[in-house]
């Protein structure tokens, strides 16, 4: 339940249209349903603006169908991450609209149309290729999440060229989200060429000291340019929630690059 249908179904029972039996009905498993492994928390879209998602390491399978399963009868689409083949496969026969990137370890369940937020498209940088399963985890909760974005892939500092020569894609963002490892640079170029909020996700990709992402961690907690806000190891979903937060909270339009509104 979210907040547009909790707001039809109060505006039907006001006008007569919806007897008040009904509506508890509806609204019987609000705030949680127990399912004895999981306790699914059914409040959390009216909270945050998007409902459970299922983190798919250390469950079952059949825990993982268990969950959606609930999310779906209470008319809620599913979004489940790190999960993999096998998990996945198991919650494709129990719910045939399964959508399963493999990339990004992340399945989706549509069960109503995703509405759209009303803002500017979110910048998805990425700085190699052997990042590209966190970013397109962020991706795919972006896109869950209605979340308009645009992909601007493998343009890491060691050919920076390569991110001047899309600079219309940072010109034209509500917030970018900017993924990389080894030592973490390309968050603070990112953050000292635009005004919009930029959000930096360190990778596990590198080196020795790279410490599975540590020094990419550091460097960007770190970083010389201001108001850059750092991430979890890997967390591309913590990212696209983090953007999905910032932008239900701003008005529609946003500063461009030159201090305008826009």
């Amino acid at each position: 339940m979210d907040v547009a249908r909790l707001r039809v179904l109060l505006e039907e029972v006001q006008a007569g249209r919806v007897v008040v039996g009904d509506a508890l009905s509806r609204l019987r498993d609000l705030p949680f349903a127990d399912l004895d492994f999981a306790t699914v928390d059914h409040h959390r879209a009216l909270r945050q603006g998007a409902p459970e998602v299922i983190l798919g390491q250390g469950k079952t399978a059949q825990q993982i169908a268990g969950v959606a399963r609930e999310l779906v009868r209470a008319g809620e689409n599913v979004l489940v991450t790190r999960m993999d083949p096998e998990q996945a496969a198991y919650l494709a026969k129990e719910l045939p609209q399964t959508r399963y990137a493999s990339l990004a370890r992340v399945a989706f369940v549509e069960v109503r149309p995703i509405a759209p937020l009303p803002h500017g498209p979110v910048a998805l940088v990425s700085a190699g290729t052997a990042d590209l399963p966190v970013a397109e985890e962020c991706a795919e909760a972006l896109r869950a999440f209605g979340l308009e974005f645009e992909r601007l892939y493998d343009v890491g500092v060691a050919g920076l060229h390569r991110l001047l020569g899309h600079r219309e894609v940072l010109d034209r963002a509500a917030l970018a989200i900017v993924v990389a490892g080894m030592e973490g640079a390309l968050p603070s170029v990112v953050g000292g060429l635009v005004s919009i909020p930029v959000i930096a996700v360190p990778t596990s990709v590198g080196y020795g000291v790279g410490v599975g992402g540590l020094a990419a961690l550091a460097g960007m907690l770190t970083s010389c340019a201001s108001g850059v806000t750092v991430c979890n190891i890997d967390n591309g979903f913590g990212a696209a929630f983090a953007a999905l937060r910032i932008l239900q909270s701003v008005p529609r339009f946003r500063l461009t690059t030159n201090g305008a509104l826009g």
